[in-house]
């Protein structure tokens, strides 16, 4: 037998000091207590409650604080580096700047944030580079706006040159030419190789080729189609392939205002207007209806706006064999008994600086000018021409003046047959303003099919011929003309 308690009445204290201890130190002790009755119920002999008591309190305090400690040290360092991280990911250096509005926060910066959010490496962006936008010089010009609008100039048939001086405008014209079939010019233009040098000197093809605006008269068709007109002794037309020979020459612009333009019937003169027109090479006098044969060309050259028109006179009766334009059917320009040349002049006057008159008149082979031109003529000048250039008679005839407008009546064949033919060509300058500075008639002649500009003996030659029927200008001897 033992003399200590029994294991029943240790185990009945220690639970009544357990549930003291419950109450005043809660879950720890607890703990603690249910390891001192498991270890009570084994003893069979076990110490006085007051013992158990001390030390379950003693063990339980120094293990509470041990977890407490255990438990603030893993908060803090928790606490610790989740602020870390988010200041790593979500810091000031990449942070947009909330009291900015929204679209000045730079696109690298956005696409970093998004890119550390979804755990992305952000593909880095290149600093966009500066793109210095062009400068434009301000176009002080009268006709820049007009030039920059490229469907109103092909509407208005309106083009530009850059001139050979800034300080004046030349402009060029020569009489008639032909590059028919079956002629001398053009055979003997390609038996001798169809280079163009065969055909003019070196110096004439420099005095063609450097005018700003060189024109001339395109006496015959472009056709491979149609009969030549009954009856009529010369008829006209040349090998499509053939226009090119104008662009050789250096020509700008050509007059189709003639009696030759219709030579081989309507057809002819359609397949003619489509050559030129499939070469670039701009027109005048001619066309599929009344309103397109009447319409000038422009040229803009140094800021200076020069109008052509281009009409016609022969053949001079009601029912010509080259038919006059209608408002539906394709033909000439006339003026014969016409006056609707004087008002397309003055509709002109309004729409450019200087106005350059070209018509086919006059009686062929005759020096003097008939009824015809010296009626026509005024009147062309009082509508609003500024310069008349005249052909069709083969020869030269006059220089004059009309008010302060010159006239050439006559500039006669410049390349168009094999004969030997004085000839020339017209030389006009003109100011920035627009205004005639200088008209210079410079001697040529025609001669095996070939024309040269001359000079010497017989550049002097034609000169005083020219001035010989030309009583109202004075020509000196390097052929500048001025009005008397």
């Amino acid at each position: 037998m033992h003399d200590g308690p029994r294991r029943e009445d240790i185990y009945s204290k220690v639970l009544r000091y357990s549930a003291y201890t419950d109450r005043h130190f809660g879950v720890g002790p607890f703990l603690w207590k249910n390891t001192i009755l498991r270890k009570a119920k084994r003893s069979a002999i076990a110490p006085e409650p007051c013992l158990i008591y001390t030390t379950y309190m003693h063990d339980n305090r120094k293990k509470a604080q041990h977890i407490w400690i255990v438990f603030l040290v893993t908060l803090l360092t928790t606490v610790t580096v989740g602020v870390i991280l988010i200041y790593v990911l979500f810091g000031k250096k990449d942070a947009p700047d909330t009291s900015m509005p929204p679209e000045s926060v730079s696109p690298a910066v956005t696409t970093a944030v998004t890119a550390r959010i979804e755990k992305i490496e952000p593909t880095p962006e290149s600093e966009p580079e500066s793109v210095e936008e062009p400068k434009t010089e301000e176009d002080d010009s009268r006709y820049g706006s007009v030039l920059a609008d490229e469907e109103l100039c092909r509407e208005q048939q309106i083009y530009s040159r850059e001139a050979v001086s800034e300080d004046e405008i030349n402009l060029l014209f020569a009489g008639d030419i032909s590059l028919a079939k079956g002629y001398a010019i053009v055979e003997t233009l390609k038996s001798n190789g169809g280079d163009i040098s065969a055909a003019f000197s070196e110096e004439t093809l420099d005095v063609m080729r450097g005018a700003d605006v060189f024109m001339l008269n395109n006496e015959f068709t472009y056709t491979r189609r149609g009969e030549p007109t009954f009856e009529k002794q010369y008829t006209f037309r040349a090998d499509p392939d053939d226009v090119h020979y104008l662009d050789d020459m250096g020509a700008d612009i050509v007059s189709l205002a003639n009696n030759h333009s219709y030579d081989y019937g309507e057809i002819s003169l359609l397949d003619t207007l489509d050559t030129l027109e499939g070469d670039g090479m701009p027109y005048v006098g001619a066309g599929h209806n009344i309103d397109e044969a009447a319409r000038p060309v422009y040229y803009i050259v140094n800021d200076v706006k020069i109008g052509y028109v281009s009409a016609t006179q022969i053949e001079r009766n009601e029912y010509p064999d080259t038919r006059g334009a209608t408002d539906s059917t394709p033909g000439t320009f006339r003026c014969w008994y016409n006056d609707r040349i004087l008002d397309v002049i003055a509709g002109m006057k309004n729409e450019c600086d200087y106005v350059v008159v070209y018509v086919h008149w006059g009686t062929e082979l005759m020096e003097t000018t008939d009824w015809a031109q010296d009626d026509l003529a005024p009147k062309l000048v009082s509508a609003g021409a500024d310069l008349i250039i005249g052909d069709h008679p083969h020869i030269l005839q006059k220089l004059d003046y009309i008010g302060d407008v010159p006239v050439i009546y006559s500039l006669g064949n410049y390349w168009f047959n094999s004969k030997t033919m004085d000839t020339g060509l017209l030389e006009v300058t003109l100011d920035t303003e627009g205004n005639t500075s200088t008209v210079r008639f410079i001697p040529a002649i025609q001669s095996g099919c070939r024309t040269a500009v001359v000079s010497g003996d017989e550049k002097a030659r034609i000169l005083n011929y020219m001035q010989s029927i030309s009583a109202d200008v004075d020509i000196d001897a390097d052929g500048y003309v001025t009005k008397k």
